[in-house]
């Protein structure tokens, strides 16, 4: 415990303490325990630090792609990925495991910011399927009758003023 008790920093040795105190106050733990719990929640504290930013030498050079690999990767049915060489559908899921984004992507390899995250033909073919199904149509109103609550509640009520019985 000799080098671990010269690397401790003040904060660190006050976070041992008042985390092994909490601990001892609520569990039984005999004595020949205390120095080991000590060094694992001291090793503990330690090895939570800052993480390590890449240094210059550890980042790998990322190879742009060429205008023509790039008009390539556009395929009608697929997008190539630059960043595994599979082609997908949808680009979006798989930058998420990649932990990028699509503004980030664009950014990483130099592609211009209108590239597609989204096949050609597939976007065309959802297209259709939604225009298909109508969606994005204002939705009309059978018969012109401009309001068909009133309507209703109109005919609710006889000639002599009084509410109908409803038919049960």
């Amino acid at each position: 415990m000799g080098e671990a008790a010269r690397r401790t920093t003040p904060r660190r040795a006050d976070l041992t303490a008042r985390i092994v105190t909490a601990y001892v106050s609520r569990n039984a733990l005999l004595v020949s325990e205390l120095e080991a719990l000590i060094v694992s929640i001291h090793t503990a504290l330690t090895a939570v630090r800052e993480p390590q930013r890449p240094t210059a030498k550890s980042r790998s050079p990322i190879d742009r792609p060429t205008a023509a690999q790039i008009r390539r990767s556009l395929a009608g049915d697929g997008i190539v990925s630059f960043i595994d060489g599979q082609t997908y559908k949808v680009l979006k899921r798989h930058l998420s495991k990649h932990g990028l984004t699509p503004y980030d992507y664009r950014k990483r390899y130099g592609l211009p910011f209108d590239y597609p995250i989204v096949a050609p033909e597939y976007s065309a073919r959802r297209s259709i399927m939604a225009r298909s199904s109508g969606l994005g149509r204002v939705a009309k109103r059978s018969g012109g009758d401009p309001n068909p609550i009133e309507r209703r509640a109109e005919s609710a009520i006889d000639e002599a003023g009084t509410p109908k019985q409803a038919d049960r």
